[in-house]
């Protein structure tokens, strides 16, 4: 497995595999890796001939009094994942190769990105879709990985990809839970004892959205309020927003619609935790 630091070094080898016609696969994430990301670059080694993982804590997409210092950073562990995984290169730029001083451009969604976590994070998605932008450019994917479980920054980037016209296909791949059902993420080791016993309650949440959807009489505005119930009644726990929303707009959805998505955000000490499910309708 090869790692390099310099987008210039990736560019050169992701010249030479292109060149010989090999499918290019990415996964970026921001390192502290766990079976979600492997997940990830398990589906990039079945469907490309090179897969790439970038591992790069992007300063943008935190804002003020977000956990950017504290954020788990597990380099040398997240290799070995990498390596054990088949991931063929592995891109780990510092801030400064990737931000060079006296930078001004950004990449900016206008809609999708106003909306829940947007709402909540200010000027998140920026981040995100910029730093996104800068690593299709560095890496010219093929296919690029994504998990479910960032159900709003997967759409984002669609979004994004449809909008500039990048030949990049996005695959969202499925949402790997804990036997009791929470959804893995680096930040769950942040949670303490107490708080994680507590956290169980998106997930419950969740499969009552799925119980009710399946109930003829129920609609995605009183299923929301029966999320926001439980969340009501279970103490230490702030509840950011619990709605049902159009699968591809976000919006609140009137009737009732073939799919939904129910979507979560909730902090538990310091801790915030984002969770999701797709909802079919009967």
């Amino acid at each position: 497995m090869q790692v390099e630091v310099l987008p210039s070094a990736v560019r050169n080898v992701v010249h030479s595999h292109r060149c010989g016609g090999r499918r290019i696969g990415l996964v970026p994430t921001m390192g502290a890796l766990h079976v979600g990301h492997v997940s990830l670059m398990d589906a990039a080694r079945r469907n490309c001939d090179f897969v790439i993982a970038s591992i790069f804590v992007n300063p943008l997409q935190f804002g003020p009094n977000e956990d950017l210092e504290r954020y788990p950073r597990s380099l040398e562990k997240d290799l070995q994942k990498c390596e054990a995984a088949g991931v063929d290169l592995v891109f780990t730029p510092q801030a400064s190769q990737m931000y060079a001083p006296g930078a001004e451009s950004e990449v900016r969604l206008t809609g999708l990105t106003r909306m829940l976590e947007g709402r909540h994070r200010p000027s998140h998605f920026d981040g995100v879709t910029t730093v996104v932008a800068k690593l299709f450019n560095i890496t010219l994917p093929d296919q690029a990985y994504f998990g479910q479980k960032d159900y709003q920054q997967q759409l984002i980037i669609r979004r994004m990809v449809s909008d500039l016209d990048w030949g990049v296909e996005i695959v969202t791949c499925p949402i790997v839970r804990e036997d009791d059902g929470l959804a893995l993420s680096s930040r769950n080791r942040y949670l303490s004892p107490a708080d994680r016993e507590r956290s169980l309650v998106l997930f419950r949440a969740l499969s009552l959205a799925q119980e009710l959807a399946e109930t003829a009489s129920e609609t995605p505005d009183s299923i929301a309020r029966q999320m926001r119930q439980l969340f009501s009644d279970t103490d230490g726990v702030d509840l950011d927003y619990a709605v049902v929303v159009d699968c591809k707009t976000l919006e609140l959805l009137t009737g009732r619609p073939e799919c939904a998505v129910a979507l979560i955000a909730a902090r538990l000490g310091k801790t915030r935790l984002i969770d999701n499910q797709i909802l079919r309708f009967r």
